[in-house]
């Protein structure tokens, strides 16, 4: 034990050097996920490549960071490599940060990584919530309050200084310090798997939701992220998530409270049959890394078959898993993913990812709200009538559930 400890003790005496925001809620200490490599070898290793842990980048310590190719013509707004202090994302789309006093600002610009052009970014009215709080010139929307709370651990509000860049151990299991120096003692760290049912979807829902907090506006500034929360909490202590009204297709949500853009997956969930039956997120991500896509424990389907095989008390009720889907065995609409989590929420420009309702979506919904419905997503070449008409030949599917119109 004593060796352990010695070890566990002396590399955040020299990381407290390097890090300059190192206090959280209660006095205890933030020790950087640095600290929890000795002990945590393995974890660790498999959290630094994902994406979480790369999210945010120095270009200047990281020169491959930039993903965009500067040979394309730009119409948006010019910038140098060395303009840039940080670059953010690395999978769907990537923005450019500026520093400018102790403030970071987004260049009015983003790389469409899957499409690989260039598009705009700049927020305007009717997008956003905050937008009407800030002005419209993108020098004038400080990061701090909009953005970087969640892309960083222990994000201070008035230093604005952080522990660390990037969603970091601390991020999800509190401030480290007390279990740096008492690791047997209970209690020491959140593990957000000990955690209540609410409690810890809470963990990852602070950030994989659009909400506001309670208390906004805060010293003066609209805050887009939950301050002051701290993992343990009840996030609804602290913020709400964003409203919506049935029939309306906005910037958030599409007519049927699904979500209409990405990082919504918490305002999707925690209205789901999964949420309500004690899913966590975790249940089926594994936040500190996975060879999957999505951080998923195991690939696409295979996951929803651990509850969901054919004859499951849980569904579908089918003999077979081709009884349920009327496709194929290994072709798309066999996939649960498919039709299940069809991709509704926009990502950037035309590139949409996964609603979390699991709810499957009539193509009635699409000719009333056009809702994108799994089908017709698929099937391009055919119509929405088509697809009901197909739908009414499932005898093994109740005919109400897709609102025939015929």
């Amino acid at each position: 034990m004593d060796r352990y400890l010695a070890a566990s003790l002396a590399l955040p005496i020299i990381y407290l050097l390097t890090v300059p925001n190192m206090i959280g809620a209660g006095g205890k200490g933030y020790v950087g996920s640095q600290a929890c490599k000795p002990c945590h070898l393995s974890i660790y290793n498999r959290w630094k490549d994902t994406r979480m842990a790369n999210v945010v980048q120095d270009p200047r310590s990281h020169p491959q960071a930039f993903l965009c190719d500067f040979s394309k013509p730009n119409p948006y707004y010019k910038f140098r490599k060395q303009d840039i202090a940080f670059v953010y994302g690395s999978h769907w789309k990537q923005r450019y940060f500026v520093k400018r006093g102790d403030n970071y600002y987004a260049l009015p610009v983003q790389w469409d990584i899957v499409h690989r052009v260039w598009l705009k970014y700049h927020p305007g009215p009717g997008e956003d919530w905050w937008v009407p709080y800030y002005p419209d010139d993108p020098m004038k929307r400080p990061t701090g309050p909009l953005c970087d709370g969640c892309h960083s651990v222990n994000y201070d509000i008035a230093t604005r200084t952080v522990t660390e860049w990037n969603v970091g151990c601390e991020r999800c299991h509190g401030p480290g310090s007390e279990h740096i120096e008492t690791p047997w003692k209970q209690g020491s760290i959140v593990n957000p798997a000990k955690l209540d049912f609410v409690r810890a979807n809470d963990v990852c829902i602070q950030c994989h939701s659009q909400l506001r907090p309670l208390a906004n506006p805060i010293h003066g500034s609209y805050y887009d992220w939950a301050v002051d929360y701290q993992p343990g909490d009840r996030l609804s202590d602290y913020v709400r998530l964003e409203d919506h009204q049935l029939g309306v297709n906005n910037f958030f949500y599409w007519p049927d409270g699904s979500a209409h853009k990405n990082r919504e997956q918490g305002n999707d969930f925690v209205t789901s049959v999964m949420c309500a039956h004690g899913v966590t997120c975790f249940s089926c991500h594994d936040p500190h890394g996975s060879e999957n896509d999505n951080l998923l424990i195991k690939p696409g389907s295979a996951m929803c078959l651990e509850c969901h095989g054919p004859r499951s008390p849980n569904g579908p009720r089918g003999d077979t898993l081709e009884a349920h889907t009327h496709h194929p065995p290994g072709s798309p609409g066999s996939d649960c993913i498919a039709c299940h989590m069809p991709r509704i929420a926009t990502e950037i420009g035309t590139f949409r990812v996964h609603s979390h309702t699991f709810r499957f979506i009539s193509p009635a919904l699409t000719m009333k709200y056009g809702i994108p419905n799994p089908c017709t997503s698929c099937h391009k070449d055919k119509s929405n009538q088509w697809a009901l008409e197909q739908l009414d030949k499932w005898q093994n599917e109740s005919p109400w559930r897709f609102e025939r119109r015929n």
